[in-house]
């Protein structure tokens, strides 16, 4: 891939602060005064927080908008081949000239006081969509709600909390509780909140929150439900019924996201067009996506060839859902995660589901988990389990033995952005 001028000053942004993660606002408070804050000229903006399905269910959201004829500004992270992903205005990624220009303000009127790449970088996507006309703001929380450089707007139009379960303990903390704390810091007072099906420890803390913000919740089993019947998504909340096609992204757990986004959109009053467009049109890059082109797929030769970035315990439960839902075919799993992910929990669903791991180090990630650890912890949970220098390497073995396999990538968004870059 060509180097790009916006690359060398994301390499610059990366030496300004000596943690890729620090919670705070105050840095981005900051910045953001110093650029005239545009995150107060932003369009309506719909903020996603949440441990799983944030970006199926905004991809869903802006699909539906679009069809609606309405200019959506969307901004997500991490990205996969180029930070351009990130950053959608009114519709379209954002053009290398106008991201390095919005990057190079943003750096020279941060100067050199201390700002993390995420923070940073967000403040850039604010000042593109600020001077760009749209119609709504779609905003994913990077890690965690209440600190995420994305919480900086006062009124938003609606919030929503996809479901929570334990992740980045880390930094969020090792109770379910504490998690949903950092998550429904998102809430504002008296602005909606779209809630997904929630373990009770998690609907307890957000049902507190929004009763101290007095924030009207729109909430999964209670204000709305989704579910499927016949091979059709059934979707009924307090106004009435949807019937519509199942979501076109794969899986079970995409219900539970299209409801999400429906939930949405009526509140909005989308019509019929949104509704289905919502499930019929949102594409997600990295989600159970059948790769079709490129040197990996020639050398799957016959067989199928799927890639996935999910990355922690609930991901892996809701992968193996669907690897059960699929026609019976001898799979195979290529997995390489970061050493701060639970792949013990990530792994132990998936195993009664594939024949064999193949274990990979994330090339040019500095935490990735080395691979013969990756290959420990899948013979653990009963798995066989090789290692291989590469991707290529690992499908090349796994056809050699079983010519017509599923063939999985799994494990890390980081592996899935660098296999999505080697296949073209």
């Amino acid at each position: 891939m060509t180097a790009l001028q916006s690359d060398a000053i994301l390499a610059r942004m990366m030496a300004l602060h000596p943690k890729i993660i620090d919670l705070t606002l105050d840095r981005v408070w900051r910045l953001l005064d110093r650029l005239g804050n545009p995150q107060n000229d932003l369009p309506p903006v719909i903020h996603i927080a949440g441990t799983n399905g944030k970006g199926s269910t905004q991809a869903m959201i802006r699909a539906g908008l679009e069809a609606a004829d309405k200019r959506v500004h969307a901004y997500t992270s991490p990205h996969l081949a180029r930070f351009h992903e990130r950053i959608r205005l009114a519709g379209d990624l954002i053009s290398e000239d106008h991201l390095t220009a919005v990057l190079d303000e943003c750096y020279a009127a941060n100067g050199a006081d201390p700002i993390t790449y995420f923070e940073i970088t967000t403040c850039a996507a604010f000042l593109a969509m600020a001077r760009t006309p749209a119609d709504f703001t779609l905003l994913e929380v990077g890690l965690g709600g209440r600190l995420d450089a994305t919480n900086v707007i006062d009124t938003p139009a609606l919030t929503i909390i996809t479901p929570i379960s334990i992740d980045h303990e880390q930094y969020l903390g090792d109770t379910l509780a504490k998690i949903a704390t950092e998550k429904a810091g998102i809430l504002k007072r008296r602005v909606p909140c779209i809630v997904g099906p929630q373990e009770d420890e998690a609907m307890a803390v957000i049902e507190a929150t929004a009763r101290r913000l007095d924030a009207p919740l729109i909430a999964h089993g209670q204000h709305w439900h989704a579910f499927e019947e016949r091979g059709r998504l059934i979707y009924q909340d307090e106004t009435g019924l949807c019937d519509l096609p199942l979501p076109n992204l794969p899986g079970a757990h995409q219900i539970e996201n299209a409801g999400d986004a429906l939930a949405a959109l009526r509140h909005l009053h989308m019509g019929e067009v949104a509704h289905e467009a919502a499930v019929t049109r949102a594409f997600w890059p990295a989600r159970m996506q059948r790769l079709k082109t490129g040197p990996l797929v020639e050398a799957a030769a016959g067989a199928e060839l799927w890639l996935d970035g999910g990355h922690n315990p609930a991901a892996g439960q809701a992968l193996a859902r669907h690897l059960a839902s699929l026609p019976a075919k001898p799979t195979h799993l290529i997995c390489g995660m970061l050493n701060t992910k639970d792949i013990a929990g990530y792994l132990r669903p998936l195993a009664a589901q594939a024949e064999s791991l193949t274990a990979l180090s994330i090339p040019g990630e500095t935490n990735t988990l080395p691979a013969d650890q990756t290959a420990a912890a899948a013979r653990a949970a009963g798995l066989a389990a090789d290692t291989a220098e590469s991707a290529l390497a690992a499908v090349r073995a796994i056809v050699t033995k079983a010519p017509h396999a599923r063939i999985l990538i799994c494990g890390s968004l980081y592996l899935a952005g660098g296999i999505l870059r080697e296949n073209g």
